[in-house]
């Protein structure tokens, strides 16, 4: 087999993209093809379009296509000539990018900025205005006021437009969109002050464009149809020149400054990758405008060339490349779901002013002062990581410690360990030095000194659990740290045991022998439920806690003889534990031992039992279960309205009882209570029921996640009696009046439909008294349902449809058996990716068509029913509508024979399209936004 020498590659042009490196191309010859092993088969094409990257890990590839050699033999496909075989690879030498040691830096010259958490895209776009050298000058001397001249300040110049990417294929076509000019005519009559509806043309030209044009590309929108936000993926062209001066400057007002060349180049294209509900967004940039792009996609920056930076941003569809050409398999094509969504370009004219130098002369001085002092710490912090191996951190806690923060946000065990005097210590130091820095920093001389190690007992509490040996304080404080602490933590936490004479002065510690335990002390006032630290005891094992009574009234500054109450503090999780102490068993019985604590209080007299946490055990419950919660009203359910201090165990009766005292309120049981979904920030859909649920912990849970957040409402009537009634939002629409009128109907469960109608004929205003009515079942302006009289109303959802209320014409009573109900909507078309849509709108509507009736005669009765003007009526166009698709009829066309009968009621396919503009008003159906919209005037009842 003869190789052939490679061939040279194209010559390199200046700054190669890195990922796009020269090939080299080797060639084959097999001759005698056909007298080699006939066994074997070879590649399926003659052009192999395979692509893989070897390296250490995968250093053996190949194909997994193949086809018989009856194929490779015939002449006919060219693969064998003169008996031999040419086979061609294009070999690339790439340098292996490793993701985690990649050097931005070192690469091109830039860095990134590191992703918060969802921040990429405001590192995208900084990452873009950064690179927008005179948007950094006017940064550095900002902010601005509002009496700056847009032609004179960069940062309002740097303005903002936004275009329409669907239905326009590129950034020509969107600036002709926005210029074109809309006819106000018909219904849509411009309204002149003085001179009343007048046809007129609206549209805008521009004055002037800014130096830096950012173009906002309207990719995520609203669809009407699925009442959802979508992204609009199609594909939208971008050039790297904007001539906005283009077809003779027909996007400029003639009064537009003509000496002002506006042809523009591209700078940034900003990309979100993604759909609607998520992604990720990056920014590709050329900081100088040369023919070097770079990506910046957070911490991580790279080079790229111009394709990848425009063509690969389009959107749009793309093919996948077929693994078997040969078999005519039709092409895979799939949605590109990144692509670029803003746009940043620079005036040709400007870009030596725009992208200029920027120096150390540019940054004001106090910004200077203020980045040197940044370095220097950022330098500090370096250091002091770098060195970190070298040294462990001591945490000594005091009595003082322990004063301070108990009864003061903590109130369990003895100290946070986080707020206490921290030590950062080398490890190699002598403990004996680290006690003279102790005694520099506290006054305590190092003979006074005497230090506890703390450990993490079984229930999880932290206390003091044994003086340091003799022998242990001559090790180095790395050792000791390592035989103290079984978690390998590194940081020695350490108790300061100082001896206090008179005037406060250290003393040396008393002796310590296995008969002794040290014991700490809080004391409990529950007239104003406040604990606080009073001090420690050391104490022998076999006395008794009466022997210590006197002691402890006088650290509580009351009488040598006021009696008191002792209980054990053993435990806080997962529920507290706190247990009376009995005075007259000894300590050893009752398993006291080192650093435990002892809660003493007064006992309360039978005056004093209102209290609410009349002893320590139920003080302690209370603050290890309290909770602030925000109460919200449900109609306004983004505003706190005030808070109120409850406790997790409550009760329902109880959060009811306490919210309405503090509403004023005289009956709780009218108090509604709603919890809070912490994943969409609203109101859960259904409220709590009447004692629903056990307690507050319960109301304040969603799934893994806990709120602090309750809405209430008060209702009219107690809530047991409300929950066995059902209430409905009837919308009723007036027969002769232009008017939707909006009931609040409640009525027992049991209750039917023709309950409702009843009810409702009550509170309505009628055509005439003998009216009948209906009950409708509306979503997105299409009829579903006509309820029958005789349903239950308690199956009824009003959440996501609109029920409507209506009088039934009289020519619907009077139906012809050979006549035929049919419903009526209204839609407009719109443009889509592929083909118009159909959207509908309005209010929808039956109509009976007779046997043999034209159009012409439907429409005349149309035009009567809806009031509709000649010269509008005139635009309209009809069309019957089956599974979705329009037919559009002919004023002599029998309508009815296009149309099924039906027996019953119900979501139709079929249905009488009437297209024409949407003009109407929308008003919301303001207690669900969801719902449908009227276009009629609403007024609403409860």
């Amino acid at each position: 087999m003869e190789v052939a020498q490679p061939e040279a590659a194209a010559a390199a042009v200046e700054n190669p993209p890195v990922e796009e490196p020269p090939t080299m191309k080797y060639t084959w010859t097999i001759p005698g093809f056909t007298r080699l092993n006939t066994r074997k088969h070879y590649s399926d094409v003659f052009v192999v379009g395979g692509q893989h990257q070897f390296n250490s890990r995968e250093s053996d590839w190949g194909f997994t296509s193949f086809m018989p050699l009856s194929e490779l033999y015939d002449p006919t496909r060219g693969y064998l000539v003169n008996d031999t075989v040419v086979i061609e690879a294009e070999v690339a030498v790439r340098k292996v990018l490793d993701y985690w040691s990649y050097d931005s830096k070192k690469e091109t010259g830039f860095v990134g900025l590191k992703n918060q958490g969802a921040t990429c895209y405001m590192n995208s776009l900084l990452q873009t205005l950064y690179h927008i050298p005179y948007f950094r000058k006017a940064v550095y001397h900002m902010p601005t006021t509002e009496n700056d001249a847009p032609t004179a300040s960069i940062p309002l110049a740097l303005q903002n437009l936004q275009l329409d990417v669907k239905g326009c294929k590129d950034v020509y076509e969107s600036f002709d969109k926005y210029v074109e000019v809309e006819r106000l005519e018909g219904d849509n009559k411009y309204h002149a002050e003085g001179h009343d509806l007048q046809d007129a043309k609206k549209g805008v030209l521009f004055i002037e464009f800014p130096p830096v044009l950012q173009l906002q590309l309207k990719r995520f929108e609203y669809d009407f149809m699925r009442d959802t936000m979508v992204k609009i993926n199609d594909r939208y062209e971008f050039p790297l020149e904007l001539d906005l001066d283009r077809d003779n400057r027909k996007y400029l007002s003639p009064d537009a400054d003509k000496s002002v060349r506006n042809l523009y180049t591209l700078h940034s294209v900003l990309v979100h990758s993604g759909g609607v509900h998520g992604g990720h967004y990056y920014a590709f940039t050329r900081p100088t405008l040369s023919d070097q792009w770079y990506k910046f996609d957070d911490e991580r920056v790279t080079k790229e060339d111009v394709k990848r930076a425009l063509e690969e941003q389009y959107g749009g569809e793309e093919e996948l490349p077929q693994n078997n050409p040969g078999f005519n398999n039709p092409p895979f094509k799939f949605t590109k779901y990144s692509n670029a969504y803003m746009l940043v370009y620079i005036r040709e004219s400007e870009k030596d002013k725009i992208i200029c130098n920027v120096d150390e002369k540019d940054i004001a001085e106090h910004l200077r002062v203020r980045l040197k002092k940044e370095k220097e710490e950022k330098e500090e912090k370096r250091k002091y990581k770098a060195q970190a191996h070298l040294f462990t951190t001591i945490k000594v806690a005091r009595d003082e410690d322990i004063t301070e923060q108990i009864g003061n946000n903590k109130y369990f065990d003895l100290v946070d360990h986080e707020k206490v005097k921290s030590f950062r210590i080398q490890k190699q130091t002598p403990f004996q030095l680290f006690k003279e820095e102790v005694a520099k920093e506290f006054g305590v001389p190092v003979e006074l000194q005497r230090f506890w190690i703390w450990a993490k007992r079984q229930n999880y509490t932290y206390r003091p659990n044994r003086p340091l040996l003799p022998h242990e304080e001559l090790q180095t404080v790395e050792l000791l740290r390592e035989a103290c602490n079984k978690t390998n933590n590194a940081e020695l936490k350490l108790f300061l045991e100082i001896e206090r004479g008179p005037e406060e002065r250290p003393i040396p510690p008393p002796d310590k022998s296995s008969a002794d335990i040290l014991l700490f002390f809080k004391l409990y006032d529950p007239e104003n439920a406040i604990l606080r630290y009073v001090g420690r005891l050391m104490v022998k094992n076999s006395s008794k806690p009466m022997d210590i009574v006197g002691q402890l009234n006088q650290m509580a500054g009351y009488a040598p003889d006021e009696e008191i109450e002792l209980f054990e503090e053993i435990k806080f999780e997962p529920c507290v534990m706190c247990e009376h102490l009995d005075k007259k068993t000894s300590f050893r019985l009752s398993q006291i031992e080192d650093g435990d604590i002892i809660c003493f209080q007064k006992p309360l007299s039978i005056q004093e039992n209102e209290c609410p946490y009349p002893d320590v055990p139920s003080f302690l419950a209370y603050v290890q279960n309290r909770e602030v919660v925000r109460f919200r009203s449900l109609e306004k359910p983004k505003e706190d309205e005030f808070t109120m201090e409850l406790s997790k165990l409550h009760t329902y009766d109880d959060v009811v009882q306490r919210l309405a005292e503090k509403l004023g309120l005289d009956d709780p049981s009218k108090i509604r209570l709603t919890s809070h979904n912490c994943y969409s920030q609203q109101p859960k859909p259904q409220p709590i029921k009447y004692r629903g649920v056990d307690h507050l912990s319960d109301m304040l849970a969603h799934y893994n996640q806990t709120s602090d957040i309750l809405y209430y409402e008060v209702l009219d009537i107690p809530l047991p009696e409300l929950q066995g009634l059902k209430t409905l939002k009837v919308a009723f629409h007036h027969a002769t009046k232009d008017e939707v009128v909006i009931h609040n109907i409640r009525l027992p469960k049991q209750s039917t439909v023709g309950d409702v109608i009843n009810e409702l004929k009550t509170k309505v205003e009628l055509s005439h008294p003998d009216a009948e009515l209906r009950l409708l079942e509306v979503f997105f302006h299409k009829i579903y349902k006509i309820f029958s009289s005789t349903e239950r109303i308690e199956n009824i959802n009003d959440q996501y449809w609109t029920l409507r209320a209506e009088e039934i014409p009289e020519e619907e009573k009077n139906i012809g058996p050979s006549d035929r109900l049919v419903h009526v909507y209204h839609f407009t078309k719109e443009a889509g990716q592929n083909q118009a849509q159909v959207q509908n709108f309005g209010e929808p509507f039956f109509l009976v068509i007779h046997e043999g009736e034209t159009l012409e005669e439907i429409k005349s009765r149309i035009q009567k029913k809806l009031h509709v003007p000649d010269e509008d009526f005139a635009k309209w166009k009809f069309a019957s509508f089956s599974m979705g698709r329009p037919d559009y009829l002919q004023d002599t066309e029998v309508v009815y024979d296009g149309f099924q009968r039906k027996d019953v009621y119900g979501a139709w396919e079929q249905y009488l399209g009437l297209e024409h503009v949407d003009n109407a008003p929308k008003r919301a159906y303001a207690a669900n936004q969801n719902r449908h919209a009227y276009e009629k005037p609403v007024r609403i009842y409860n």
